[in-house]
């Protein structure tokens, strides 16, 4: 882990030479761009001086509740214009992975979904058809004779489960997403491990939390496809062109993104003080997580201080 003390950017100079140091930035979105539904102050401002300036943007967001095109209107709810192609979720990375390595196939293969229309969105835009998810029929009180996906067996051909957040989460959902598990022939994805996520003034459980729980009761270990897996940093350097050594990573987690920039060997790592961490954890030695090279209180700052 870098031994090397964050660099706070407070100057005007600090913030210039810092942008020109990289040619592509990676955005977390969650805690950086936005609480939820809050619009972090002066991130498009900042979004949009850097548009004009010549950089790639690219948005990398564990959160799994949202497809690709979902996302981009939510970006266009706030005033943002971002495209497909720019989006990274965790969904994506997960559908991504039952592709390319996993190679299930499209109208063959079936997948069941513990977690909301993200995942199933990204899944079904690649051909694949899947059970559960928000499947309104999940809402009833869980009864092993009369669960609607009991009566008539188990899908033979099922042979994945994507699990991710779910903030329906219930019994019937946990205890279906285990019958699949029990089966050797089906495969166990995780979309992420973060344990919490924030919102304007709370912290709130994460995908990692029930995704561990289905890894408790099941007895086996999920292949996670989110920050920081490097499957997921793969994917967007074949899909982008970026040069690792001019590209930061901007996002407000030690463990996830200061680690996905650290352990990419991306060229920098920049945490925000917006979401998750505090200045304190930032200067942390710790084998639990990396140290990021520079820090801001939050991401609109940077706006404050090109543009003085």
């Amino acid at each position: 882990m870098s031994s090397a003390d964050p660099i706070k950017i407070t100057t005007k100079e600090q913030a210039q030479e810092f942008l020109d140091s990289f040619d592509t930035f990676l955005f977390d979105c969650d805690g950086v761009l936005w609480l939820g539904t809050h619009l972090l102050p002066n991130t498009k401002e900042i979004l949009q001086f850097l548009t004009d300036a010549g950089k790639q943007l690219v948005f990398v967001t564990n959160n799994s509740t949202k497809s690709r095109k979902q996302y981009t209107k939510k970006f266009a709810g706030f005033g943002i214009e971002v495209t497909e192609e720019q989006i990274f979720n965790s969904g994506y990375a997960a559908a991504v992975y039952v592709r390319d390595f996993l190679q299930l196939k499209p109208g063959q293969d079936k997948i069941w979904v513990f977690g909301e229309s993200g995942i199933g969105g990204e899944l079904a835009d690649m051909g694949y058809e899947y059970l559960g998810g928000e499947d309104p029929r999940l809402e009833e009180p869980f009864n092993a004779e009369t669960s609607p996906f009991l009566v008539n067996g188990l899908d033979e051909k099922v042979k994945c489960v994507v699990a991710g957040l779910d903030t329906k989460v219930n019994y019937h959902r946990l205890a279906m997403s285990l019958q699949y598990l029990q089966r050797e022939d089906v495969h166990f994805v995780g979309t992420n491990y973060d344990s919490t996520f924030p919102q304007k003034g709370h912290i709130l459980p994460g995908a990692g939390s029930m995704v561990e729980s289905l890894a408790v009761s099941s007895g086996r270990r999920p292949a996670y496809c989110g920050k920081p897996n490097m499957n997921m940093l793969n994917s967007i350097v074949s899909a982008t062109k970026l040069d690792k050594k001019r590209c930061c990573m901007v996002g407000d987690r030690l463990n996830t993104d200061m680690r996905f920039g650290v352990e990419g060997e991306l060229g920098g790592t920049l945490l925000v003080l917006s979401g998750i961490e505090t200045e304190e954890r930032a200067f942390e030695v710790s084998e639990e997580h990396p140290r990021p090279k520079f820090y801001i209180e939050k991401l609109g700052d940077m706006y404050d201080l090109l543009k003085n």
